[in-house]
């Protein structure tokens, strides 16, 4: 990919230019944009106007993507572009997701930049998020492996909708992922995001069982929507029958916010018990957030139930996973990408803002 942000996966049918970057397979005229915004064809191609640019960074903790097994307590270089290629009426980023000026990409953010950024800024990885990074695959997959020559890791936040061949080449530069399975019911994804749910249980079935990449599952549960105790279990079945029962599960708290400011947020006893719930059926690690509850956020071991990563917010507060990755009580192997050392980075609960080009 070069600086001028020529776009691949699309093909000529019938002198339109078909993307075939996700299951939308947005048919364009030449001027016309998909619709993630950042898709356009120009003439006889298409362009990826994301390319290079960003709509900010900032330094966080691995805890908020939210990855629990991967490098915990490390700090993570997170940025994001504009767009999406959903349509969720309850999006919590729509300012950026549903974002339809370029303008709001105003950041200059090469690869290379980013990845020195980084190495700078004493990041252990680089998260493409804000907005869904299958959009801007080329970019991402160009920063992963700037990130890659300098040692840096990548993980991409992600709702998993993309077709076969662009997922196969995003994620085999990624490292870590953390999938948001918005729900298990087809007409949940039609009615209240314009997408499908099969696409996204390909995408979790192909991490799982072709890749080598580290990945996470988050669910937020929106009261009256998908937070039914039939639809929760159907859920937990797929995933241990499907992608095993180590694969970490996030159930988090929904807020009002664009399109259903008219639903309550989430109780805290909801997500509670839809944990309750997952666990009792054999996941191994369920986990709730954007709500306070300590016990929801600590790493159980599988095998004795002794507590081995216990959090505050985005902080840890103990970490007993010895230097192999296993508990020192039982010495059950814990799942995930641990410190060959028995202490992680207190990054903590800081949130950090930056400037990529400092003094501009």
């Amino acid at each position: 990919m070069t600086e001028g942000g020529e776009a691949r996966w699309w093909h000529e049918e019938e002198g339109r230019i078909v993307c075939d970057l996700c299951p939308r397979d947005c048919r364009l005229l030449p001027g016309q944009r998909g619709l993630c915004f950042v898709r356009r064809r120009e003439g006889d191609r298409m362009v990826l106007d994301a390319w290079g640019r960003s709509s900010g960074f900032c330094l966080d903790p691995i805890e908020k993507k939210p990855l629990y097994h991967f490098y915990p307590g490390s700090s993570v270089l997170s940025f994001g572009t504009a767009g999406c290629n959903l349509s969720c009426q309850f999006c919590q980023n729509w300012d950026i997701s549903r974002a339809k000026e370029t303008h709001n990409l105003t950041d200059r953010a090469l690869p290379e930049e980013i990845a020195d950024a980084a190495v700078r800024w004493g990041a252990e990885s680089v998260a493409f998020t804000y907005n869904d990074p299958v959009i801007f695959a080329e970019y991402a997959i160009d920063v992963a492996i700037a990130c890659r020559e300098r040692g840096v890791r990548t993980v991409a936040v992600t709702a998993g909708y993309i077709r076969e061949a662009p997922r196969r080449e995003l994620f085999a530069v990624m490292d870590g992922a953390n999938v948001d399975l918005k729900s298990f019911s087809e007409e949940f994804y039609f009615r209240l995001t314009g997408g499908h749910l099969a696409p996204v249980l390909e995408t979790l079935a192909t991490l799982r069982h072709e890749t080598s990449v580290w990945f996470e599952i988050t669910t937020l549960l929106i009261p009256g929507h998908n937070d039914g105790a039939r639809e929760i279990s159907e859920m937990c079945e797929w995933i241990i029958r499907e992608l095993g029962p180590d694969i970490p599960l996030h159930f988090t708290a929904f807020h009002p916010d664009y399109r259903m400011a008219d639903v309550p947020p989430t109780p805290p006893r909801t997500l509670m018990d839809a944990r309750k719930r997952a666990l009792s059926m054999g996941l191994h690690y369920v986990y709730t957030g954007n709500i306070a509850d300590r016990e929801g956020s600590r790493t159980l071991c599988p095998g004795c139930r002794n507590p081995l990563i216990e959090r505050e917010g985005y902080r840890i507060d103990s970490y007993r996973i010895d230097a192999g990755g296993a508990c020192p009580v039982c010495h059950h192997r814990i799942v995930g990408r641990f410190w060959d050392r028995a202490a992680p980075l207190p990054f903590g609960n800081r949130r950090i803002p930056i400037l990529l080009h400092p003094g501009s």
